[in-house]
């Protein structure tokens, strides 16, 4: 039987405890630690009856045993895991930031190009939920034609957005944004969020749109061939990932319209928000994995 690469948990919250779940499921990655500061927190108790170790000193537990895992997952905030990065760099340990930090290269397994090339970075970068859902469709799109300016507007309900998601609003607008340039293609990117207080709550909906660059001749057949492809390649880690409606392309502006529904491991399924970006990061993690196991082999 083929050895799991041991990986820890930093962050005891929603979407460290989501994640969890996801990671007990891979046939890749073990779970053996989950990092918290509140001894008494749903997260860690639930981490403990799954058979995890915990830690609720924060990053100074692991610190004192650093060989217990290769690749850490940081479920944190931005201002925190900027001190976590630096202390996990000094333990020569592989990162995968589930914060708006972006201290690593963002990274959207779907359209990220070169899988191996992972394992050469210590830290990555996994945007935030809405560039999760949207990146992918923005490549997509400046794939077949230069992308002029980029907007994407992402609806979380109220409900599933926890006190990290609050914290990060800024970041989430910034970084979002950013990586619809560097990942997305697109030349000029904005990013919106919405907090929707409907009740029962809705789930999470992703409006794209591209600006196509005046001058370019294109056929709408591939643009819609290519979002169609990507679409598909997302739903392989995230099964609740689809279009509302087709893709619409009209004076040279495509709308795209995409909802994600969880898979309801911790919360409920309305929390697409928080799935599309553990599924992108349990991803991400495999594909790590495999890259450091490529490496050790070659020794």
């Amino acid at each position: 039987m083929k050895t799991k690469t041991n990986v820890a948990i930093i962050g005891s919250g929603n979407i460290g405890t989501d994640l969890m779940y996801k990671l007990l499921r891979s046939e890749t990655l073990q779970p053996v630690v989950m990092i918290g500061v509140d001894s008494e927190s749903e997260g860690l108790a639930l981490a403990r009856e799954n058979g995890l170790k915990t830690f609720d000193n924060g990053i100074k537990g692991f610190e004192k045993n650093p060989s217990i895992a290769d690749i850490l997952f940081d479920a944190t905030s931005a201002k925190a895991h900027y001190k976590h990065a630096e202390i996990l760099k000094g333990l020569e340990k592989k990162v995968i930031d589930l914060t708006p930090a972006a201290i690593g290269p963002y990274y959207v397994p779907s359209v990220s190009s070169n899988a191996d090339l992972i394992g050469q970075h210590d830290n990555v970068n996994m945007v935030t939920c809405g560039g999760q859902a949207t990146v992918p469709i923005m490549k997509a799109i400046s794939n077949i034609v230069p992308v002029e300016y980029g907007e994407i507007v992402s609806t979380v309900a109220s409900k599933g957005a926890g006190p990290g998601t609050r914290q990060n609003i800024d970041e989430f607008t910034k970084t979002t944004a950013l990586a619809l340039e560097k990942v997305g293609g697109a030349k000029k990117a904005k990013a919106i969020i919405i907090l929707n207080p409907a009740n029962p709550p809705l789930l999470m909906r992703n409006s794209i749109f591209a600006k196509i660059e005046d001058g370019h001749e294109y056929e709408e057949s591939e643009i819609i061939a290519s979002i169609l492809k990507v679409v598909e390649v997302v739903q392989g880690y995230v099964p609740g990932y689809r279009l509302i409606s087709a893709p619409e392309i009209k004076d040279g502006i495509v709308k795209v319209f995409v909802e994600v529904e969880g898979l309801g491991d911790f919360l409920p399924k309305y929390a697409g928000n928080l799935d599309i970006i553990t599924s992108a990061a349990v991803k991400t993690g495999e594909l790590m994995a495999m890259s450091l196991e490529k490496k050790e082999n070659v020794r």
